[in-house]
């Protein structure tokens, strides 16, 4: 017992000074007993080895006079309680003991077990130094991906460095052109003035040589303008070819920068598109040999494919008759041509919400003018019943009683369809707009459609006006010889749809040839209103509403600032000398005009403004389109007699 003890304490005791012989050894550098601890430089890491205990000795665990012993010659280094900071000042004392408790162990019976414990331990020591070796390696790797990273980024500068030399110096070769255009337009300015200076003095003395003959003063003045008028078409040329050379040679710069960004960004495309078309094919082979060389997956993927096909037909089929049916059920009908109402019941919230947005804007616009009705221009006569029609339709909604049916009538270009869409809106109804010559190319389907056109009006909650434009194309007397079966039967279901007085529908009917519509269709007409043509008043107005609208406002913006963004800036129009006096001239010299007739002479004036060079309206200019467009009239109208007069 008192043996085993003994033991005991002699193996911690070789275990404590091994231990602190590692310790004094590591402590210079990051391997294991690879230098020597007596080198007066600095020592260098090396790959750590692994020692063995079983008999053979270490060279770095040699005592110091061995070292000595060695024909190495120099001060012994003085001891240092700090060995991590310097080589030098090793202790050589506890190496000593280990050898002696060394010898001790040999000569023990538990030898064996003793030097086991003591290489296990320098194994585990072993792996952890392996492990910091791993990590300084990893650590070696990342400042090596760091110093990548830097390089890149240094490349990356230097590249955007170069883009902007390549701009300031573009920038700088586009001043100078600019500068030398300018001075080549001073100079052909200076060139300008002294040949005007020469006429000037040229005319002065054609003036005095007058006196003399007359005709020799007007050759003289005839050659002296044809002078002139070569010489400001050679100023023109000249100024125009080096205007052109200037933007074509920007054109140019700007070009070949785009062709090399195009380039550049078409190549890294098609390799792209390249590398993932070859991996596509190369998974479509692979899928294709599985397929083709088993049976069984074979007749699943030929079994599966048809499967596919017969139910995307299907289902396209099925949503297409399910759709057909709930658009002939909810949706607007055909013969519509423009409404207030959405075209599914779910978006006449939206159509609604747009509508009450707009109203701001057409009410300024109708304050403006001093007008109710906004672009529409009548007799006041005719506005003020209007007027009350939609006061009278408004209160006739609140009060739960039958609407009136009406009749506009007159020339083409009077406003009837405009003053039906203002009074359904001032009245508060929905509206919606069809035109009497959709009805016949509807054949037999005429009836069907008429029918959907007064079940979809009823749905409306507000109530709807529904005009007809041209009703005298099928709503004509039905003892016409030319008039077709569908249109008798497309007539007598309007006229059954209108037997009794609605409280739902307004029918507003608009002709040119009152005297055409049925006498059953004239029946159920409760107010007439005739629209002439405007008067010299009416027509005065309209000039000024168009001049505003067509001239005034025609390079103004009303898009938002990212349309503007990229639309070219128009050019404004400049009014000068256009007087009332100049429009009320106008005005009294387009006798017969209807308001669809101004609008277009104010467009015509607006093209000619755009076809000058100035872009600048004078009196002389309007003038000038308004005696083209009063004889352009008379000539219509020439036209249109004798055509009347051959058919009757």
């Amino acid at each position: 017992m008192g043996r085993t003890s003994e033991i005991g304490g002699l193996i911690s005791a070789v275990a404590a000074s091994f231990s602190f012989s590692q310790s004094n050894l590591v402590s210079f550098a990051d391997g294991p007993f690879n230098f020597s601890p007596f080198s007066s430089s600095n020592p260098s890491p090396s790959p750590p080895q692994t020692s063995s205990l079983s008999g053979q000795s270490q060279p770095s665990a040699l005592p110091p006079s061995t070292v000595a012993g060695s024909g190495e010659s120099g001060p012994r280094a003085p001891r240092n309680d700090n060995p991590r900071t310097t080589s030098s000042g090793f202790d050589p004392e506890a190496l000593e003991r280990g050898a002696k408790a060394l010898k001790e162990i040999a000569s023990s019976s538990h030898a064996k077990k003793v030097f086991e414990s003591i290489k296990l331990q320098e194994a585990t020591r072993q792996a952890e130094l392996a492990a910091k070796a791993a990590e300084y390696k990893a650590m070696q790797a990342q400042a090596e991906t760091e110093r990548q990273r830097v390089v890149y980024d240094e490349q990356k500068k230097l590249a955007q460095h170069q883009a902007q030399t390549k701009s300031q110096m573009a920038r700088y070769e586009d001043e100078l052109a600019r500068k030398r255009m300018q001075a080549e337009n001073e100079y052909q300015r200076a060139r300008n003035q002294e040949l005007v200076k020469l006429q000037e003095e040229s005319s002065i003395r054609l003036e005095q040589a007058r006196r003399a003959t007359e005709e020799q003063i007007q050759a003289q003045r005839r050659q002296t303008e044809r002078e002139k008028a070569e010489v400001e078409r050679e100023t023109i040329r000249v100024r125009a070819m080096a205007e052109a050379e200037g933007r074509a040679h920007e054109a140019k710069l700007a070009e070949d920068v785009n062709r090399r960004i195009l380039k550049d960004r078409a190549n890294a495309e098609m390799e792209k598109w390249v590398a993932a078309i070859n991996t596509t094919f190369e998974h479509i082979g692979g899928g294709l040999r599985a397929v083709l060389t088993d049976q069984n997956k074979l007749v699943v993927v030929v079994g599966g494919v048809t499967a596919l096909a017969a139910g995307i037909y299907t289902t396209r089929e099925g949503a297409r008759v399910i759709w057909s049916y709930v658009d002939r059920i909810l949706g607007q009908p055909s013969l519509i041509r423009e409404s207030s109402k959405g075209k599914y019941p779910w978006s006449g919230v939206f159509t609604r919400s747009f509508r009450t947005l707009s109203s701001g804007a057409n009410k300024g616009s109708a304050s403006k003018n001093g007008n109710g009705f906004g672009d529409v221009i009548l007799h006041p006569s005719l506005q003020k019943r209007i007027e009350q029609l939609a006061n009278a339709t408004a209160n006739t909604k609140s009060h739960q009683a039958p609407f009136r049916n009406m009749l506009f009538y007159g020339p083409p270009g009077t406003g009837k369809t405009m003053a039906a869409r203002e009074l359904a809106q001032k009245s508060g109804l929905d509206y919606a707009l069809m035109t009497g010559g959709d009805v016949a190319p509807l054949g037999s389907q005429a009836v069907t459609k008429i029918h959907q056109l007064f079940d979809w009006s009823k749905k409306s909650r507000r109530g709807l006006l529904l005009f007809i434009d041209e009703a005298d194309a099928f709503l004509c007397e039905r003892n016409k010889t030319y008039m077709s079966e569908a249109q008798r039967s497309a007539l007598n279901a309007l006229l059954f749809r209108t037997g009794d007085q609605s409280k739902d529908i307004v029918l507003a009917l608009a002709t040119n040839r009152p005297g055409d519509l049925d006498s059953a269709v004239a029946d159920r007409i409760d107010e007439v209103l005739e629209f002439p043509l405007p008067q010299t008043e009416e027509r005065f107005k309209l000039l000024k509403l168009y001049l505003d609208k067509y001239i005034a406002q025609a390079g103004s913006r009303k898009s938002g600032w990212l349309q503007n963004l990229f639309k070219r800036q128009p050019q404004k129009i400049e009014i000068k000398g256009l007087t009332d006096d100049i429009l009320k001239e106008a005005a009294e010299r387009t006798e017969g005009f209807s308001g669809r007739e101004i609008a277009k002479l104010m467009a015509s004036v607006q093209a000619a403004v755009y076809g000058s060079q100035n872009c600048v309206l004078d009196s002389a200019l309007f003038r000038e389109v308004v005696d083209y467009k009063v004889a352009e009239h008379q000539q219509r109208s020439k036209l249109a007699s004798k055509s009347d007069e051959k058919s009757a």
